[in-house]
């Protein structure tokens, strides 16, 4: 997995018992993610069903949903405490495995109050899986390698949405709404016996030596503390976060919905167009991992504010644009995921990393995490709100979306201003 930048100073080869687990930690923690989304995407899937055959209407389910979202964002703040302290693996593997009993009780429940429970109880379980499988990542990495590695591991988030999205909705149409969370609890089960066999928190865990931590006289251990400096980052990492999930999950959310009702599209069809989104950003943010490392010295705010700016601009454009032809918005939709999957992904799994030694890493990575979660509900209560009040216009909603993008830049630009200062490296 490891290979230096030019800039970095010539490195024996691993142990090929390091090289061997590495592989193993690197396809055990990736899979893991893509598993949570079988178990996280069922409900989206099943709103119509659900509408009508339990008679929920849409501002119910949408209430369901920003359950789901306020208790993912309440678990990312656990997760920096609790899964410090009982270690990324037995977290991981709590987390998967309550993940998996809701979706089967889901699969079962018949009552809307079962739903918003088992919802908000699924946002806790599922707010274990991207910081504490960062935090492995960390222990097996370098910081030097870490964007190459990262970028690859990154694609997890948007195989998991492609694969869940083709499968679920062929489950939902041929045996019915139960079965897609039942399907998500099975593909998790499988994944979760994988994962209890090759993931290992650390090298020490397996008997093989640990990475140095970086710039420390002999490798010494250095203890996390929550410094200024460290809490001025992460804050910044995490409004960064904050702006990129409105824009990110406003696109999952609601693009095949807006897909079908102003540009006259079939269901399915709006759902195989939204995925241009999804598959542009895999090579998206393999192309800004690597970069990071190769160009910008492994540090990732340049490379990132870069991308941003230019997602900004695609943005603008399905402003001004792509709200009246569907050819315009569908390539700008492309263009906002190459150009907003890469950043989103490289600042808060590499870029987190940098922020800590490598035992706090968890901890900063949930804190990012979470208040990016915020995001993530406010657009769960904002657009459909915005949409209704203005009769299906998209006008207002492109508009929040291109001050998102204008707000995650800005974030940007404080940490390139800081790194040149020397007060962050990320």
């Amino acid at each position: 997995m490891a290979a230096s930048s030019p800039a970095s100073p010539a490195r024996p080869a691993a142990p090929p018992d390091l090289a061997a687990w590495r592989r193993r930690v690197f396809l055990a923690t990736w899979l893991s993610y893509v598993g949570y989304y079988f178990c996280r995407k069922p409900f989206g899937f099943a709103k119509g069903a659900l509408k009508g055959e339990l008679g929920l209407d849409a501002t119910t389910l949408g209430d369901i949903g920003a359950t789901y979202s306020i208790a993912y964002a309440v678990g990312q703040f656990v997760a920096s405490s609790l899964g410090s302290r009982v270690g990324a693996r037995a977290y991981l593997l709590a987390g998967m495995g309550l993940t998996m009993l809701l979706s089967l009780l889901m699969g079962i429940s018949d009552q809307a109050s079962s739903f918003f429970g088992l919802m908000a109880l699924n946002g806790l379980a599922q707010a274990s899986g991207w910081s504490a499988n960062v935090a492995t990542m960390a222990a097996w990495t370098e910081r030097h390698e870490r964007g190459r590695i990262m970028g690859w591991w990154s694609t997890n988030f948007q195989v998991g949405s492609l694969l869940s999205g083709f499968v679920l909705p062929w489950v939902l149409a041929s045996l019915g709404w139960r079965y897609a969370f039942f399907t998500g609890s099975v593909v998790l089960l499988l994944i979760w016996a994988l994962f209890l066999a090759w993931q290992r928190n650390r090298p020490e865990d397996v008997g093989l030596p640990g990475f140095p931590e970086e710039g420390q006289e002999g490798g010494a251990a250095v203890a996390f503390r929550w410094t200024r400096v460290v809490l001025v980052n992460v804050a910044l990492v995490g409004g960064f976060y904050f702006f990129m999930k409105i824009i990110r999950y406003a696109i999952w959310s609601w693009v095949p919905f807006f897909l079908e009702q102003n540009f006259g599209l079939a269901g399915d069809r709006a759902g195989w167009v939204s995925n241009v989104f999804d598959l542009a950003g895999i090579p998206g943010v393999i192309f800004a991992g690597w970069a990071s490392d190769r160009f910008f010295g492994s540090r990732r705010a340049p490379l990132s504010l870069v991308l941003v700016l230019l997602m900004t601009a695609s943005t603008g454009l399905l402003w001004v644009a792509g709200s009246a032809s569907l050819p315009v918005f569908v390539l700008c939709l492309a263009l906002v995921g190459f150009t907003l999957i890469g950043p989103d992904a490289l600042m808060t799994s590499a870029g987190a990393m940098d922020l800590a030694s490598r035992d706090g890493a968890l901890r900063v990575t949930a804190v990012i995490s979470g208040l990016g979660a915020l995001g993530q509900v406010l657009q769960d209560l904002v657009i459909g709100r915005l949409y209704d009040a203005d009769g299906g216009d998209l006008g207002r909603i492109l508009v929040l979306l291109l001050l998102s993008a204008a707000g995650a830049a800005a974030m940007l630009a404080v940490m390139v201003v800081r790194g040149r200062m020397g007060r962050t490296m990320v």
